[in-house]
């Protein structure tokens, strides 16, 4: 057996059923094995933390288990690891009466991108605001390279998120509505707050590579009665953009 083929039924054995070569009859392979599938659950449990804490350390490690078994990391990173975890979460039985789990998975992953992103200098509100009119209008930003957004038109995804996330608890109290998201590092920490559709819509566009005129008004057709100026201020004080 070549030194590639070793390696490769090596990597194999370590995270399936049943191991394809006889290393599974080496004790210490077992041990090798055992470890190797704790760090990736550890790391699955420390990646979506809000996720752990609503279902409990027992739950999650046995259900990332299976995500484990399923997809084993592709990059020695392990900050990085889970990209496929929501959607996992999403096809996971016993997770079928949670059905707002695998968007918080999605907010903590968003979470994770931010914090690992390109550093990049935001917009300077003052060099916006000194812009003409008709300049603003075509004028082209494109979100910052740690912003990430997503817009939970039937349930409040962002509440539940953010007090897991911070450890504050649900409570009966909480109103059953669609709810926005934005996650930013403008400094050195990543930040979030809860945004609407238009919001979303808007930052949709600049994505897109739309000049400002355009994302207004894709901004205004996703929320009729959204006040533009509050919302370009939000972004420029979240450190969401960045010129094109």
């Amino acid at each position: 057996m070549s030194l590639g083929s070793f390696q490769a039924d090596f990597a194999a054995a370590l995270f399936a059923a049943d191991a394809p070569t006889g290393l599974a009859r080496h004790p210490a392979f077992a041990v090798y094995r055992n470890t190797v599938m704790k760090g990736c659950i550890d790391a699955l449990e420390a990646n979506f933390p809000s996720v752990a804490r609503l279902v409990g350390s027992d739950w999650f490690r046995a259900a990332a288990a299976l995500h484990v078994a399923a997809a084993p990391p592709r990059d020695g990173r392990m900050l990085i690891y889970g990209d496929g975890f929501a959607d996992f979460l999403a096809g996971f039985e016993p997770a079928r009466e949670l059905a707002y789990l695998p968007d918080v998975a999605r907010l903590d992953r968003c979470w994770t991108e931010a914090h690992t992103a390109a550093d990049a200098p935001a917009v300077d509100a003052g060099w916006l605001a000194a812009l003409a009119p008709d300049a603003l209008g075509t004028t082209r930003l494109t979100p910052h390279p740690t912003a990430r957004w997503h817009w939970f038109a039937d349930a409040p995804i962002y509440s539940i998120w953010q007090r897991s996330r911070t450890g504050c608890g649900l409570d009966d109290a909480l109103a059953w509505q669609g709810e926005g998201a934005l996650l930013s590092r403008p400094d050195h920490a990543v930040v979030w707050c809860t945004v609407g559709p238009a919001a979303c819509a808007f930052l949709d566009a600049c994505a897109a590579a739309e000049p400002l005129g355009t994302a207004a008004t894709a901004a205004l057709a996703a929320q009729p009665d959204a006040d533009l100026a509050d919302l370009l201020a939000r972004l420029l004080r979240a450190g969401a953009l960045i010129p094109l």
